[in-house]
């Protein structure tokens, strides 16, 4: 078996490019915790965007919750802008089954009815158990159900992929 190897930071760059065209001149970055929502903070700041990225949590919203119970980083859902009626792109670093998104989509219209939610993501792996899929990803790949692929940040901001 070969060894995945995904240089995050040039993923980081594809989604840089990428994320402007679903943003459109009104768009609203929201990162889900904890990865999506690096990558919404960096994209703020890089694509030059005034005031800050929201932050949304799928804890409350969880179908696991009963198992997981709240998550132990305690990021929470921290929308600084009205949701409704607002175009909204979501971040994430790794898409795999979607029941992290039905759970963010769900805390999402907590807070209000947006105009519109496009899904920008690092890494698709596929192994959808939900209709649910990016509108853009920097890359595809093909993982076996027993792996995971997480994202690291380092104390300059770099990002990288764990593989375990």
């Amino acid at each position: 078996m070969t060894e995945l190897r995904l240089d995050a930071e040039a993923l980081y760059r594809e989604l840089l490019r990428g994320v402007p065209a679903l943003r459109g001149p009104a768009g609203r970055l929201v990162g889900i915790t904890s990865g999506g929502a690096w990558l919404a903070q960096r994209l703020q700041q890089d694509l030059g965007l005034e005031g800050q990225a929201g932050t949304i949590s799928s804890s409350m919203h969880r179908d696991d919750f009963a198992q997981r119970g709240l998550s132990a980083s305690g990021a929470q859902t921290m929308l600084p802008f009205d949701v409704d009626g607002a175009h909204i792109v979501l971040l994430d670093d790794v898409l795999y089954t979607g029941r992290t998104l039905r759970a963010v989509l769900n805390e999402l219209f907590d807070y209000g009815r947006p105009a519109s939610v496009k899904l920008a993501v690092l890494v698709d792996r596929g192994g959808r158990e939900l209709p649910v899929q990016a509108d853009f990803a920097a890359a595809r790949v093909t993982l076996p159900d027993t792996q995971s692929l997480q994202l690291a940040r380092d104390d300059q901001g770099r990002f990288s992929f764990q593989v375990n």
